[in-house]
């Protein structure tokens, strides 16, 4: 697909955005902001907003999950399921189970605290236990139900990535801090192949491009920031936090491509720019990954590196927005052609309700709640299935949420994840009356 042109001065696109909340009554004590516009968000009060959240993870999502996803006789998550929970089939995915330790293990942790949550993460962390996940290489992209490889070790670190997430979240989960060290020594070799695989995940040639050798990847680096801000949360550890400030520096400075004010998804390996069509890829990954940012600000009280992130962030919406039937678009194929991947995945655009969430929460910036209510009236509208009489929501969709009689999957990562994060920060936006945090002083 082929857009209309959306750049103005790409520097000031970039840069010139404000986040400031708006002005006080000067005639009166200044009061923080509220992150609401007359006691509501996306057009309700921010109890109904809970309750929603909590409808949504409790009665929708988890009753589904537990039914038809968590296997009990062998551990781990079977993911390949229709709509009515049929398995298509019965194999594991080494992504799959580390994003459902993490899912149930910060559900435990964060939301409700309830020992079968930590039981079923365990059965998981039990499972992809027997494929040595500390060995040098990399784990099995997938295995059957009772654990036996489909292949050999995968070529990209994704999977073992998430696993990693996951152990350092169930190691909060059980108490026990072992699986903590495991998840640090699986990240720092995930890391040694990154840097020193040779052909590592090479973009092929095209027409304008030569091939790319081992190319830096937007993905690999939240992945990376994401696991070591909140592994720094709980423990201080300089190793993880080299590779926490190695990840925001490239996501901010290497991957910002200043000729369009965007976060390009590749770059070369030695962090410089891509000459020709690889240049010009921007995708969804760039917003998901700004709201990691302004997480691992928060966590560094950097307000300035917020305040970037945030800015950033308003700027991507903005220009991947659809104007013409709502929702974000997957990404930009080349910048200056303006052309589109204009599929309407579930996750973008819950990696947008977490980062507008965030910013409002902190900030009470109109832009965020504008764009929040935006977002949320979006996604209620188009990808719950109870419309169609089916539990869940649309995880993937075109560019109009076509609705599909059937699926292959199910999503058990982004959708919940979102639920949890969010629902927690109406938690606090309640608990301060519906003021921002002042966690900036």
């Amino acid at each position: 697909m082929k857009r209309r042109a959306f750049f103005g001065t790409a520097g000031a696109a970039a840069v010139g955005l404000s986040c400031a909340p708006a002005s006080v009554n000067m005639g009166a004590a200044p009061q923080a902001p509220s992150v609401t516009d007359d006691g509501l968000l996306a057009g309700k009060t921010l109890a109904e907003l809970r309750e929603e959240h909590r409808y949504w993870l409790f009665d929708d999502y988890l009753p589904f999950h537990d039914k038809f996803c968590v296997d009990r006789e062998f551990g781990g998550f079977t993911t390949s399921l229709d709509r009515d929970g049929t398995k298509i089939n019965t194999n594991k995915n080494a992504w799959f189970e580390g994003r459902g330790i993490w899912v149930m293990s910060y559900l435990s942790n964060a939301v409700k605290a309830d020992p079968d949550y930590v039981n079923v993460a365990r059965m998981s962390v039990d499972f992809i236990m027997k494929q040595n996940p500390l060995g040098a290489e990399l784990l099995p992209a997938a295995y059957t139900r009772e654990g036996t490889p489909l292949g050999g070790p995968a070529e990209i670190f994704y999977g073992d990535m998430f696993v990693a997430n996951g152990l350092q979240e169930f190691s909060q989960a059980s108490g026990e801090d072992e699986y903590w060290d495991m998840a640090k020594k699986m990240i720092l070799k995930c890391l040694d192949i990154y840097d020193n695989r040779p052909n590592y995940g090479n973009l092929p040639k095209t027409e304008t491009s030569p091939e790319v050798v081992s190319p830096r990847r937007l993905g690999h680096w939240f992945v990376l920031l994401r696991s070591t801000t909140q592994m720094l949360e709980k423990r201080y550890d300089p190793e993880l936090k080299a590779i926490n400030d190695r990840a925001v520096e490239a996501v901010m400075e290497y991957h910002y491509n200043p000729a369009f004010g965007l976060i390009n998804e590749n770059i070369n390996h030695d962090m410089s720019r891509i000459e020709g069509d690889h240049s010009q890829f921007v995708f969804g990954h760039a917003p998901e990954t700004l709201w990691m940012v302004l997480f691992e600000a928060l966590r560094r009280k950097d307000k300035a590196l917020f305040d970037r992130a945030a800015d950033l962030l308003r700027r991507h919406i903005e220009v991947m927005w659809d104007d013409v039937y709502g929702g974000l678009m997957m990404g930009i194929t080349h910048v200056d052609n303006s052309e589109w991947n204009t599929g309407k995945a579930l996750w973008l655009q819950e990696e947008i309700l977490i980062g507008t969430m965030c910013v409002l929460e902190h900030t009470g910036a109109q832009w965020a709640k504008d764009w929040f209510s935006k977002m949320y009236t979006y996604v209620l509208e188009k990808y719950p299935l109870k419309q169609y009489g089916h539990p869940l929501w649309i995880l993937y969709a075109d560019r109009f949420v076509t609705y599909r009689e059937h699926t292959s999957r199910l999503g058990n990562f982004h959708h919940p994840r979102q639920l949890m994060i969010n629902m927690k920060a109406i938690d606090r936006m309640i608990e301060r009356g519906g003021k921002v945090s002042g966690h900036f002083g």
